[in-house]
């Protein structure tokens, strides 16, 4: 007969119960890391009852809210008051008002005369068909010249590559005007070094039967100075996109294309382009955009037959002092850049969820 020491009691297996979670046999470790986890979620959950959203929400609600209230302040309300003034009339000094309050109800007075000009008048119509075009072969230009500038950079070594990329930014350390003006000296026939060495070389032959210049020897004020000063000015801002993506591509995606058969010609076409096709995009855009509205460059550099939408929007503000004409072709010139944007975009995210 066996005996028990006092004290103590016989374990029966059919009333022992587990102390801790399953599959824990260490009661101490389960214990500190089920505390553990305790502790977390319960200061997790005081978090997010503190305010009814998780932490991560309110971070990412942050980031996205601060440059969508830059945009709403800075673009979306100048804008609302420029397409305002563009139903409008002058009114002497002053522009009228739309909404107006006599005989005790509201009335609402929208002129769209303006737009009708518009579309009827050939000036306007060449002058954004002008603005457009010289700004789509300073985009192919800057593409054409950046694009292999961009890829050797990224190639280069990493001592190299810091020299080269201070040698894009340097020209932004010089005043635009400034630059702008020197290509005014260099491009004169007579003193400028520039302008000699394209007459020397007989360039105006070949510049002037394409009509970009207007004569032999004259390269100012002609659509070809014009091109010539906006390629030099938007050029970095076509390099610097270009140089972002292509410095990040995953160079073993190449040497899979040539284990494959490929030729280098081959992979750089169907590997390299279409993985720097987001840097493309960005550099279009960045370079295209300006020179649609760009005024200084056409105004130093450019001539009678170069008018663009940015001369003509000074005319109109500054020289006949007709506010809401002039907000018409901006408002006009504004919807003209953004549709097709959206438009591609959502072509893009359309390609993208396929």
């Amino acid at each position: 007969m066996s005996r028990t020491k006092p004290g103590t009691a016989r374990a029966s297996p059919s009333k022992a119960t587990p102390s801790g979670p399953i599959g824990c046999r260490p009661r101490r470790s389960c214990s500190r890391s089920r505390t553990g986890g305790m502790d977390r979620s319960d200061a997790l959950g005081r978090s997010a009852q503190a305010d009814g959203k998780p932490a991560f929400v309110r971070g990412r609600s942050l980031v996205i809210g601060a440059p969508m209230l830059w945009l709403l302040v800075f673009f979306l309300l100048p804008f609302l008051i420029v397409l305002r003034i563009s139903f409008a009339e002058m009114d002497g000094a002053r522009v009228s008002d739309l909404l107006s309050f006599a005989n005790q109800q509201f009335s609402l007075t929208l002129k769209l005369q303006n737009y009708a000009t518009l579309l009827q008048d050939d000036l306007y119509v060449a002058t954004y068909g002008h603005s457009l075009l010289y700004a789509g072969v300073t985009t192919v230009i800057c593409l054409l010249i950046g694009y292999p500038f961009a890829y050797f950079m990224a190639r280069a070594s990493a001592a190299l590559q810091p020299l080269l990329l201070m040698g894009v930014m340097l020209p932004f350390w010089t005043s635009f005007l400034l630059r702008v003006y020197a290509w005014k000296g260099l491009l004169d026939a007579d003193t400028g070094w520039v302008g000699r060495f394209l007459a020397h070389i007989h360039a105006d032959s070949l510049l002037l039967p394409l009509g970009l210049i207007s004569s032999p020897g004259q390269f100012m004020y002609s659509p070809f100075s014009l091109v010539l000063g906006m390629v030099y000015t938007y050029l970095p801002f076509m390099v610097l996109p270009l140089y972002g993506t292509l410095s990040k591509m995953d160079l073993q995606l190449l040497e899979a294309a040539q284990d494959l058969g490929a030729t280098a010609w081959q992979a750089f076409w169907r590997v390299t382009v279409p993985l720097s096709r987001s840097g493309i995009v960005a550099g279009a855009m960045l370079v295209f955009i300006p020179c649609v509205g760009e005024y200084v460059i056409p105004e130093l550099l450019g001539g009678p037959e170069t008018l663009m939408i940015g001369r003509v929007l000074w005319d109109e503000f500054f020289s006949n002092n007709d506010w809401p004409m002039a907000s018409s072709v901006a408002v006009v010139m504004v919807l003209l850049i953004i549709v097709p944007l959206a438009l591609f975009n959502n072509a893009q995210a359309r390609a993208a969820r396929g």
